[in-house]
């Protein structure tokens, strides 16, 4: 080939690589030998590719009753708050969306103190862990808690569980 042929088929090959996301392709010739790629910069090449991403398994969402499992933590006082931690497994069939947890904190009369409401605003799948962190401003008096569970679409029967089983 001539080389003004040769600097034509070049710079086209720049230029429709300029144009795409993809590396120019360059044709070689008896002229220009190959270059031998290090077997190093090979070995690098194929470890720094991306791993097959694996597909999302998108759940329908639960519409009425859910179902979950909650390992409840103990309530302690840091400063002037009562903070206790959830952790909180779905075991529903679909994912539950918007799920809600309020905490009320009761008297030795069982009368109604304080309390607090936290969201997971995520759509929660099944099988998935959770740590929900409920803050209650401190009063006197505080005798013990209770949870109430709902999410956007229904009501949720939690379990208390000691540990969550493998499945």
């Amino acid at each position: 080939m001539h080389r003004p042929a040769l600097a034509l088929l070049v710079t086209a090959a720049l230029l429709a690589g300029a144009c795409s996301s993809e590396p120019p392709a360059v044709e070689r010739t008896a002229e220009a030998p190959a270059a031998a790629t290090p077997p190093a910069v090979a070995a690098a090449a194929a470890t720094d590719a991306p791993p097959a991403a694996t597909p999302a398994k998108n759940y329908r969402p639960v519409k009425g009753e859910a179902t979950i499992e909650v390992i409840r933590g103990a309530s302690r006082r840091v400063g002037q708050d009562m903070v206790t931690l959830l952790k909180i497994r779905n075991t529903s069939e679909g994912r539950i969306n918007l799920l809600r947890v309020d905490e009320y904190w009761y008297d030795k009369d069982m009368k109604d103190v304080t309390g607090s409401r936290e969201f997971y605003r995520q759509p929660f799948n099944p099988g998935d862990v959770i740590e929900i962190t409920l803050k209650s401003p401190v009063k006197p008096n505080l005798y013990t808690n209770t949870f109430s569970f709902s999410h956007a679409n229904g009501s949720v029967t939690p379990k208390e569980v000691k540990a969550f089983e493998e499945k």
